[in-house]
């Protein structure tokens, strides 16, 4: 054996091993990674895990006019099973959702049309579906709630003159929760189609070319290559019109408010929540509200990435 090769050995084992620089970098670098993960961290830690933790602790508790909590156990759950406005809210919540998923067809169609090729002013489209999901729900619930007004409102205005006497859309049960649900499909129908464009401009135009070529008419390659190919983009806006609809509030608070008699048959989930604990100082009770909508969304949503396997197609 040569001197050389002694050498060359040495030298080899005297070298750190990959494993071994990369934790001595990390030695070296000491506390510069939590100086950017710790703000993230902390952000974290305070403004989701702690007021989750402290809803929990709150279930449990009652409260008194003046403020103070009291250890009471478990006696709010056991009112949340004999309270019959949660099925109710569910219903009208669940009664939302459907609605405003409606309009994921109708946006569905509507950037089709707006992404066809050749198409002028298809960004100025975009701009004005898009608009009112910008617009404060407040905002937009005042102006529908004239639209909607029984006695002078445009729709009943609309069908007075094909001789229909049109009802009291916000102050009829049943009805009411209807009409809130066609303002929240309205305003979803521009996110849906932002989102849905984007998607239609991921799909290869080779394959529009190549059924051309096969004689496929435009509906069927709308049916058979647009549909399946844009399933992640709808898949997407489903998740999100989904969990926003279990967030109702702004709108049901504009356009029926907290006086109307036919509030009691239209409350939602959240506006359960804020009636148990703003107005009926129930606080208590109103986080046990809160835990069940984190529940339900929760299992909602993993029903829908477990059932996506099913019909949404990634390529």
């Amino acid at each position: 054996m040569t001197s050389n090769s002694i050498s060359r050995r040495g030298a080899a084992s005297a070298a750190p091993r990959p494993a071994e620089a990369r934790r001595s970098r990390l030695a070296r670098s000491g506390w510069w990674p939590l100086l950017f993960v710790g703000p993230f961290f902390v952000g974290t830690v305070t403004f989701y895990l702690f007021p989750i933790i402290q809803t929990v602790y709150f279930s449990f508790t009652t409260w008194g006019a003046f403020g103070g909590s009291t250890f009471t156990g478990l006696n709010n759950w056991q009112a949340l099973f004999q309270d019959p406005e949660i099925p109710l809210a569910l219903l009208n919540t669940a009664i939302y959702i459907g609605i405003v998923l409606l309009g994921i067809p109708i946006a569905v169609w509507l950037a089709s049309l707006i992404n066809r090729p050749g198409l002028r002013f298809a960004n100025v489209y975009r701009t004005m579906f898009f608009l009112p999901y910008l617009a404060m729900p407040i905002a937009i619930a005042l102006v529908w709630k004239v639209l909607f007004n029984g006695d002078f409102g445009v729709f009943n205005a609309a069908l007075e003159l094909v001789g229909i006497r049109g009802p009291h859309w916000l102050s009829t049960p049943g009805l009411a929760i209807v009409a809130v649900s066609v303002v929240g499909l309205w305003m979803s129908i521009g996110f849906n189609i932002i989102i849905l464009s984007a998607g239609l401009k991921g799909i290869p135009p080779e394959l529009y070319e190549a059924a051309s070529l096969d004689g496929a008419s435009p509906r069927k390659q709308f049916f058979q290559i647009t549909i399946p190919l844009l399933t992640p983009s709808i898949f997407f806006v489903a998740v999100i019109n989904i969990i926003a609809g279990f967030q109702l509030f702004d709108l049901l608070y504009g356009l029926i408010g907290t006086q109307s008699p036919v509030i009691t048959q239209s409350k939602s989930l959240v506006f359960l929540y804020y009636n148990e604990s703003f107005i009926n100082n129930n606080r208590g009770y109103g986080a046990v509200i809160a835990i069940v909508i984190l529940i339900v969304v929760a299992i909602v949503t993993a029903i829908q990435f477990r059932l996506q396997r099913r019909w949404v197609n990634y390529v």
